[in-house]
């Protein structure tokens, strides 16, 4: 954590960290690990929210706790830019981080692969590698798309990718 910024070092330190090392296909194990990674999300948005920093929902969107879907949002110039979040939990997870989608966003920005993907490799996956199985889910969240966004939604919004909803409602009644 050498060189991050306080308020991230602080975050993080905050989100409970995972033991289990299982995946999809551990069976009784892997409802353990879903365990944690519901504990760990739970602290994460109770954090965000007593923070007035929330900024995603998000659940299982099946019993086996592989498909995750939600919102996602970025405040950028006083207005706020809400996305769909959409992920699946890898067969090698926790070895391999899941790949996080926003698909609405899907060819908006080089950094992104086809489907939404966002572009984690190059900071992300080696952090995520030498912290598994400790790191889950809000810890993806925190550590890819936080930065993410931050990084990308204000150039979009600049570069006129991306329009506020109450901008593109208001040109298309005129």
């Amino acid at each position: 954590m050498e060189g991050w910024d306080p308020n991230t070092k602080s975050t993080l330190t905050q989100i409970p960290l995972l033991t289990t090392k299982s995946g999809p296909r551990d069976g009784a194990a892997w409802t353990v690990r879903l365990k944690e990674e519901y504990k760990s999300l739970i602290a994460y948005t109770q954090m965000n929210k007593s923070n007035d920093n929330d900024w995603f929902r998000i659940s299982a969107s099946n019993p086996e706790g592989t498909r995750w879907t939600g919102k996602c949002w970025y405040v950028y110039n006083l207005l706020k830019y809400e996305f769909d979040l959409q992920f699946d939990i890898p067969v090698t997870y926790p070895s391999t981080a899941p790949e996080l989608e926003l698909p609405q966003l899907d060819g908006k920005t080089q950094k992104m692969y086809r489907g939404g993907k966002i572009c984690l490799t190059v900071h992300f996956k080696p952090l995520w590698a030498k912290n598994c199985p400790r790191f889950g889910i809000a810890h993806a969240l925190c550590l890819g798309l936080a930065p993410w966004l931050a990084a990308e939604i204000p150039i979009l919004v600049d570069s006129g990718m991306i329009k506020h909803k109450d901008d593109a409602t208001s040109s298309t009644e005129s």
